[in-house]
């Protein structure tokens, strides 16, 4: 009985003694298991980081981004950008897409509709932002500031062949990662180069660190607002290694210490540590459950076996799952990004379409245009008929008193009578020169043009008209030439349309009267304004005055085409064609044009088209 006791006191005294050494043998085969999870964490979180990367290069392609940043105030661009983006957005399950100008001025946004858009806000101090200006891309990890949630950034720049016109962000969100460890028996984390706590699925430790924050760490997080800095707390956290790379890591909390075994993965290219902390409580409760069966003998044996087998079997479950998620998700990629190919071609194809109505608009207005002029011809052919058969009248009567002086031998009278028919020829060659000058289909280029020729122009070949009704002209012009920004036939065309819209408007008026007065505008370039004392212009006639077809005129009198013309020729050349009602009767006409200025003085003479 005693030797019976000794050998269980000598049993107990053993088993005792083997207790460290065991329990340092299932800590350490904890800590190899768990590098299997530990893996899974760093190759899921590697892989959604990697593919996002990419994203910020091929969006800054798109060419409607760099139409947005050479014209952010492009009303009717603004919003088509902003959609797109949020449609890519939905379609790559990105939490935001943004641009922003070369200053950090966020211009567009997928989250346009929401109240926390980021449209008008400045990113500027974001190092994603800055690198990718310098470097050529950037990434950066942050608390969204706006949005309150965190997310991983990726920018590239926005390029025009070597300009930088602004940066292209996106940011996914990695909160899901967290609801995924909460399920899982470890504490995971991942801590930045600075040991600060960026995701956990313990929600009480995010922003603590592991460890004394390096000097001038603060201020960095506060300039780049990485972080908020009331929330940062050092963790008392105490390292302790227990056998070769296995670190059984202490923190003491509230609730008191806890303890855990710490397998660490790195992810080289966000600057991240993957922690997974696996509680040691079930290793030491392993331990000693063994040590229980080393005392029962072989009672103890099978049980041991099957708890082993039953939690391998269970790691290479959970491997296999997170394969399959893995594969998964590649497939999802894949399906995904030949979505976004089919839209970008879809793209391509919408902007050849729109390319090829534009021209096909501008050769219509062209059309119009010579159409007009080819109209306002016809209408003053009566005129111009008298204008011609009066002076071949007169060149033919000087001519017979030219002979006729000849032959009495008065060759002073004779020469007298020779002058005046040339008088007559150079006044038909004028208004010919004037009805060419008209009629010729302008070229497209617009340059530097003197005002006052043209008007002049303009009023030689309304004369007729002018003079059949007794139509006074008052003009009121600073001295000087005055240069403006056009085309010397389509500006002409112009005039002539505002004169003939004139004197249709004061047609039953015994002494019409038109005033011309050319001054500058407060805001630069060049104002002509033409009033009529006519009847002035209705509401509703002004609210449609330059639609195409419309016309106050009675039937066979007018298309409706010609001030719809005229607007869109002043558009053309960077000015605006109005109208208005004046106080005292009468309807003005307001043409702002654009000052030639230096390109004036470089031309040399005239420009005409």
């Amino acid at each position: 009985m005693r030797n019976l006791l000794l050998l269980v006191l000598l049993a107990i005294g053993l088993s005792l003694a083997a207790l460290p050494r065991l329990e340092r043998s299932f800590l350490t085969k904890t800590s190899d298991r768990e590098n299997a999870t530990l893996r899974i964490a760093t190759e899921s979180l590697r892989g959604a980081l990697s593919r996002s990367e990419a994203l910020p290069a091929l969006l800054a392609e798109r060419p409607i981004l760099t139409e947005l940043l050479h014209d952010p105030e492009n009303v009717g661009l603004l919003p088509f950008a902003n959609e797109q983006l949020r449609q890519t957005a939905l379609t790559l399950d990105l939490a935001d897409i943004y641009v922003m100008d070369a200053k950090g001025l966020t211009i567009a946004a997928s989250n346009y509709r929401r109240e926390d858009s980021f449209v008008g806000r400045s990113f500027a101090f974001r190092p994603y932002f800055t690198d990718a200006l310098t470097e050529g891309r950037g990434r950066f990890h942050a608390l969204g500031l706006t949005s309150g949630q965190r997310g991983y950034y990726f920018a590239a720049p926005i390029i025009d062949e070597t300009e930088i016109l602004g940066v292209v962000a996106v940011k996914i969100l990695l909160h899901g990662f967290e609801e995924t460890w909460r399920n899982g028996d470890n504490t995971i984390l991942v801590t930045d180069p600075n040991n600060v706590i960026f995701l956990s699925d313990r929600e009480e430790w995010h922003f603590n660190t592991l460890g004394p924050v390096a000097d001038g760490v603060l201020a960095a997080i506060d300039a780049t607002r990485q972080y908020p800095l009331e929330r940062i707390r050092t963790l008392d956290v105490e390292h302790e290694t227990v056998a070769p790379e296995v670190d059984l890591l202490r923190i003491r909390g509230q609730t008191g210490p806890e303890e855990y075994l710490s397998n660490v993965g790195l992810i080289a290219a966000a600057g991240w540590r993957v922690w997974v902390l696996t509680p040691t409580g079930p290793a030491i409760a392993q331990a000693r459950q063994v040590l229980a069966l080393l005392i029962l003998l072989s009672l103890f044996t099978g049980l041991v076996a099957a708890l082993f087998l039953q939690r391998r079997a269970r790691a290479l479950e959970h491997q296999a799952q997170q394969r399959i998620y893995q594969e998964t998700l590649i497939d999802r990629v894949a399906e995904r990004t030949a979505d976004l190919n089919t839209a970008n071609r879809q793209l391509l194809q919408e902007v050849e379409e729109r390319r090829a109505t534009e021209d096909q608009l501008r050769r219509t207005q062209s059309e119009l245009v010579q159409a007009g002029k080819l109209a306002a011809l016809g209408q003053m052919s009566a005129g111009l008929s008298h204008e011609f058969n009066q002076p071949l009248a007169a060149v033919k009567a000087y001519a017979e008193n030219a002979l006729t002086f000849m032959d009495r031998g008065r060759q002073a009278e004779a020469r007298s009578n020779m002058g005046l028919i040339l008088q007559m020829a150079d006044r038909m060659a004028s208004i010919s020169r004037h009805l060419r000058n008209f009629a010729r289909r302008p070229q497209e280029k617009i340059g530097p043009v003197p005002l006052f020729p043209v008007l002049e122009d303009a009023l030689s070949l309304m004369d007729n008209r002018l003079s059949a009704v007794g139509a006074r002209v008052n003009i009121d012009r600073p001295p000087g030439e005055v240069f403006i920004m056009g085309g010397q036939v389509r500006l002409q065309q112009v005039l002539v349309n505002l004169l003939a819209n004139a004197l249709d408007a004061m047609e039953d008026q015994s002494d019409p009267e038109i005033n011309i007065q050319v001054g500058t505008r407060e805001t630069g370039g060049w104002l002509v304004e033409l009033r009529d004392h006519g009847e002035g212009l209705t509401d509703d006639t002004l609210a449609q005055l330059f639609d195409p077809f419309f016309t106050t005129k009675s039937p066979g009198k007018g298309l409706g085409l010609g001030l719809s013309i005229s607007y869109n020729i002043v558009r053309d050349f960077g000015g605006a064609l109005t109208a208005r009602n004046h106080p005292e009767g009468g309807a003005v006409f307001s043409l702002e044009l654009e000052d030639a200025g230096d390109a004036a003085k470089d031309h040399g003479e005239v420009a005409a088209e």
